[in-house]
């Protein structure tokens, strides 16, 4: 019975894409009460940043995050997976290293065979198993749509913690994996990728960022996110916002998954990505000659993206040459400048 589900079915979006929009989120949160100071927590709401940071001694401090989404592979073992990698890698976007997890789960478990759940576990237990994470636990409810994430707990040292604030001028910026997931995942929806192309785009939403992270840790990193379901502009733009400088992208130099814009212009572009590309309209500035395609591209929402990091320019060149040495798909896409804070100049 499991090999005749097709999971992304079950759903009316996929992965990140089912987030709730940034413009619509950021209208809510505005509206709740400022939380009591606390000088023990080190990174909150304040900067739509990847985790919260909580001190818990001079030396060390706890990484908290959560993550949850409907199905964006048909394979259940793979959602697992995808799942999984997805939420660990905000652990790894604060510097942090992960270490325990707790699973999230709903699931119509009257209607469908229990087998898939099982599979969906495994593929998270394997990949939990491959970061080094321990399973500690989860919670589960009847839900006619399955979903599944985790919340991942995670130890940095204070002094070394990243976040999305503190890039500066001069700084290049680095992405760790392609983009175009989202548009490719609508794509396996609506039966337009062949088994090759969805065995891409699978190993790239499981490919932990674990090496990324490792290799970035012996670097002066000014800032670093992950590019998940807001879109590289999304996240480049909430990192220009926090450090208060202007990013340029340099499009063509963006890293993006095979046949994406073939596939975008057969209209396999998820409503999240459409979402993204309003949310950012006015802060964003694009090349004339370039066509809507190209900057849905650029905004698409992605599940289980890289890490965008900042460093200066020595240090993103021998960073970067680390990373690739690693077998890390990293490219360098653009840079930081001065300007307006917190826009973005598309070349």
């Amino acid at each position: 019975m499991t090999d005749t589900i097709k999971l992304t079915s079950l759903s009316s979006k996929g992965g990140c894409g089912c987030k709730i929009g940034p413009a619509d989120l950021e209208k809510v949160l505005h509206t709740l009460p400022q939380s009591t100071p606390n000088e023990n927590l080190l990174v909150g709401l304040d900067t739509s940043d990847d985790a919260g940071v909580y001190k818990l001694t001079d030396d060390l401090a706890i990484v908290q995050t959560v993550d949850f989404f409907t199905p964006i592979v048909d394979d259940p073992y793979s959602f697992g997976q995808v799942a999984a990698a997805n939420a660990i890698s905000d652990v790894y976007a604060m510097g942090g290293t992960p270490i325990t997890a707790l699973n999230i789960v709903a699931f119509p478990i009257s209607t469908l065979d229990k087998d898939i759940l099982t599979k969906i576990l495994h593929g998270a237990q394997d990949k939990l198993e491959e970061a080094g994470v321990s399973l500690v636990g989860g919670h589960s409810i009847d839900d006619q749509e399955p979903k599944f994430g985790l919340a991942v707990t995670g130890t940095v040292n204070p002094e070394k913690v990243r976040t999305n604030q503190g890039a500066k001028s001069g700084d290049k910026l680095i992405l760790t994996k392609p983009i175009g997931v989202g548009i490719m995942s609508t794509s396996i929806k609506n039966n337009l990728l062949d088994d090759t192309e969805i065995q891409r785009v699978t190993e790239v939403m499981t490919t932990l960022n674990k090496t990324a992270a490792e290799t970035m840790a012996s670097y002066d990193v000014h800032a670093s996110t992950d590019v998940t379901g807001f879109g590289l502009l999304g996240h480049a733009s909430e990192m220009a916002a926090a450090s208060s400088v202007e990013i340029h992208i340099h499009h063509e130099s963006v890293p993006v998954l095979p046949r994406t814009k073939e596939l975008a212009e057969s209209g396999s572009v998820p409503g999240g990505t459409k979402n993204n590309f309003k949310h950012v309209q006015d802060v964003v500035t694009y090349p004339d000659t370039m066509d809507q395609i190209d900057k849905w591209i650029l905004c698409d929402a992605v599940t289980s993206g890289g890490l965008l990091i900042a460093a200066a320019t020595d240090d993103a060149n021998s960073l970067l040459n680390d990373l690739q040495k690693n077998g890390v798909d990293a490219h360098i896409i653009g840079e930081v400048v001065d300007g307006k804070a917190g826009t973005i100049t598309v070349k």
